[in-house]
């Protein structure tokens, strides 16, 4: 079968709506990640045994478990568990939000404690209550150096969006996979799928490291 390269733009509307809902479980999830990881992580640095105790439980079991189990568990387990629906798309949110958040919880922890126990202590010196010694001292000079890691686990969470397709979920993987099955043109419908995936994480990575540059520790 020769290839076709027509039948992209056929079905460009179509791939464009998909990676719209790829894009939007992306920004929402992420930000929920993103607030869960920085309360997770700052509890594995600074929350006592106790706090570390569960931030440490709730890490470890989503690292160690696949994203496709944690959103089929969210789908498919939860409503018989706790008689909770949910549909397919706050499913596949959800699950980025808890999956992320472990992985940035790491990151965050591991940024914090990198910053030298000197600043901490000469902030509590001057008087500056904990908080506001984190906040205003030890938080800039840790959120410069997360910023690559934290990076790396956005592009790696947009590319996990393509493992929803388990629950259906419409997006671009599986609106690919119903344009192919329809015409069966797989090179040129994954092809299109693979190059929508770059411009994505193409131009995420851009952004960041824009912020990276402005943010670089001299």
């Amino acid at each position: 079968m020769q290839t076709d390269w027509s039948v992209v733009l056929t079905f460009l509307p179509q791939l464009l709506a998909g990676a719209k809902v790829t894009l939007q479980i992306t920004l929402f999830g992420l930000v929920g990640g993103t607030l869960l990881g920085v309360l997770a992580g700052l509890m594995r640095a600074y929350g006592g045994p106790i706090l570390n105790a569960i931030a440490f439980a709730y890490v470890e079991l989503i690292r160690g478990t696949p994203i496709v189990v944690q959103v089929m568990f969210l789908y498919f387990a939860l409503p018989v568990l706790a008689g909770v629906r949910v549909d397919p798309m706050s499913a596949a949110i959800l699950a980025i939000v808890v999956n992320a958040g472990a992985y940035i919880a790491e990151i965050v922890r591991g940024a914090f404690l990198s910053i030298s126990r000197g600043l901490t202590e000469a902030g509590l010196a001057i008087g500056l209550p904990h908080w506001k010694v984190l906040l205003y001292i030890v938080g800039p000079l840790a959120f410069r150096r997360l910023i690559p890691p934290l990076g790396n686990q956005f592009i790696v969470s947009l590319k996990d969006t393509s493992l929803f397709i388990v629950i259906g979920v419409g997006e671009l993987t599986r609106t690919g996979q119903e344009i192919m099955a329809a015409n069966f043109r797989a090179v040129e419908i994954w092809t299109a799928v693979a190059v929508f995936y770059l411009l994505m994480t193409g131009s995420l990575t851009l952004l960041l490291r824009m912020v990276e540059k402005r943010m670089r520790i001299l």
